[in-house]
């Protein structure tokens, strides 16, 4: 008898002595997704599979094992604590502090009327100036966040979308104030426009000229910055609305080749920019679940620039992404224990073979972190690299009947995902009818109902409450003398900056608008003569429009 037909007669066997001497807690067993995890795996569950096509060496297509041939072994993860509130100043402070206490990589953070485009002396920014982030107005504030820190040194994230352009502008105008060349500038900013309008719904222009926008970064970063990745294709703002693993999964990647198709049709060569992408994915807290995403996800991507998209360079085919662990998953109740589920989220994120790594705070559903919180998340990060030792071998789940079948059929869900998107007309055209957003909102319905059910037990939230619970841990708060003080940096800065010069950058901006020019060179002229974010935005609004979602029901 064949070795595989015995295991399978052994399986048959020790299933019926289960079922006639042992009683399972819950009729079914789910991830976090709802998705039914079977009792065990064995090689039955691995039939189809081929370990050279599917899983295969680190840094060898299909990457399924990570991008790099020694992954950690070589260099550790991008250490990142997401900072960025008030004025420029505090995040000035909070980033040094960071530094200092072994943080690798800076992840900026900037308020809502930044992320909308709005001035803090806007009408529509009352209330929530350096609330949420950092504001940022004009090149001076950049200036002030990121003085005395080396730009050639320090690899630095901004997470901006429909303003994303005007920030990277800034930044570059800083790069030359400090006399740093753009092809030494590091960094990521996440430009990320079809998850606005999938899930976190922060977009201000329409979805084609927001995409001629994006266009206009990607050709002029391969050129002028290329260091830098000019796209974060985030999976984690559909996670964070509700979505399962698997359309985190889907989502993200679809959104990733509707950039690719828009960027070859625009003329560019795939293999000119593709190297440049860069994602950013959830780690949500059902451990293997997270780490079978994660390998789906490169294996997946790889497979379809290679194929798909004919890129030969294999810098193309890698899956590089950023992980963030999940703040939908935290609670207010009883904070300390957010401490233990980032611990695990974050550690789903390195054995699924991340690039670089934030791990939120414990008091993140109560306000940004404070610096204890801070400190905290950032050595949980250096307490699993450098003692856990699971940053020793490379991929040690690698090979496990449960966390490849699971990866498999993650990839399964994603390619039935992006059927129905090709059947639907593509990602923008699934936008305006809504596709996105109905498959978001029935998942989070469903695991509310779990939740509510019981059949789902959130610690302390559903179960193991605690009655008369005190927090009891030290929250930040936004003094709201800094929107006063951000409405007199800004009129400083139009009393002292050349009007003449500022309203001629605006209207060469406003002609590039029109007549389809890069749009890069023009906002980093406003950015030098100290236009504000806000004058830049209102004349692409002009020019562009302002989107509004239809009403769904």
């Amino acid at each position: 008898m064949a070795d595989r037909d015995r295991i399978k007669q052994e399986k048959s066997r020790w299933e019926s002595e289960k079922k006639a001497n042992s009683n399972d807690r819950h009729e079914k067993f789910l991830t976090t997704s709802s998705m039914e995890v079977n009792d065990l795996y064995g090689p039955d569950d691995l039939e189809n599979v081929d370990y050279l096509r599917d899983i295969g060496f680190p840094g060898v297509y299909p990457y399924t094992r990570g991008i790099h041939p020694n992954m950690y072994r070589g260099k550790l993860w991008t250490m990142r604590q997401f900072a960025g509130f008030a004025g420029p100043k505090d995040t000035n402070e909070r980033f040094q502090y960071l530094l200092t206490h072994g943080q690798t990589g800076l992840s900026t953070a900037v308020d809502l009327p930044t992320l909308m485009g709005y001035d803090s002396d806007h009408p529509m920014s009352h209330g929530e100036v350096g609330v949420c982030g950092v504001a940022v107005d004009t090149v001076r504030d950049m200036e002030t966040i990121f003085d005395k820190i080396p730009l050639d040194k320090v690899s630095t994230s901004m997470t901006i979308n429909s303003p994303a352009a005007m920030l990277l502008a800034m930044y570059l105008a800083v790069g030359e104030k400090q006399g740093v060349p753009k092809n030494k500038l590091r960094g990521t900013i996440q430009n990320d426009i079809l998850k606005e309008y999938i899930a976190q719904k922060e977009y201000i222009f329409p979805p084609n000229p927001s995409m001629r926008i994006i266009m206009d970064m990607i050709e002029y970063c391969s050129k002028e910055v290329p260091l830098w990745n000019t796209i974060s294709i985030s999976g984690y703002h559909i996670r964070e609305a509700g979505s399962t693993a698997v359309q985190e999964l889907a989502f993200t990647l679809a959104d990733g080749f509707a950039y690719v198709e828009a960027a070859i049709k625009a003329g560019m060569d795939v293999d000119d920019f593709a190297p440049r992408l860069s994602f950013f994915f959830n780690a949500h807290l059902d451990f293997f679940e997270e780490i079978a995403k994660y390998r789906a996800a490169r294996r997946i991507w790889a497979r379809h620039m290679r194929e798909r998209y004919k890129a030969k360079n294999p810098r193309s085919w890698l899956m590089r992404f950023h992980t963030q662990t999940a703040g939908c998953s935290l609670t207010a109740q009883q904070p300390e224990n957010n401490i233990i589920r980032t611990a695990t989220e974050a550690l789903g994120g390195v054995l699924g073979g991340t690039q670089s790594l934030h791990t939120n705070s414990m008091d993140e559903t109560w306000a940004l972190p404070s610096e204890k919180a801070a400190k905290i998340a950032l050595r949980t990060q250096q307490v699993i690299a450098h003692e856990t030792g699971v940053a020793n071998t490379i991929d040690p789940l690698a090979g496990s009947y449960f966390v490849e079948s699971l990866t498999n059929k993650m990839e399964e869900g994603a390619e039935e995902y992006f059927e129905q998107i090709k059947k639907l007309g593509g990602v923008i055209s699934a936008i305006e009818l809504g596709f996105f957003q109905r498959e978001i909102a029935r998942a989070a319905a469903q695991y509310q109902k779990e939740i509510d059910a019981k059949s789902r037990i959130i610690v302390g939230v559903n179960e193991y409450i605690e009655e008369d619970e005190r927090v009891e841990i030290p929250i930040l708060r936004i003094d709201p003398q800094v929107e006063k003080n951000q409405i007199a940096a800004i009129r400083k800065v139009k009393s002292e900056r050349s009007e003449s010069d500022a309203l001629a950058s605006l209207a060469a901006l406003r002609e590039s608008a029109g007549n389809g020019g890069n749009l890069m060179p023009k906002l980093l002229d406003c950015a030098r003569n100290y236009v504000t974010l806000g004058e830049m935005v209102q004349v692409l609004r002009e020019e562009f429009g302002e989107y509004a979602e239809a009403a769904m029901f």
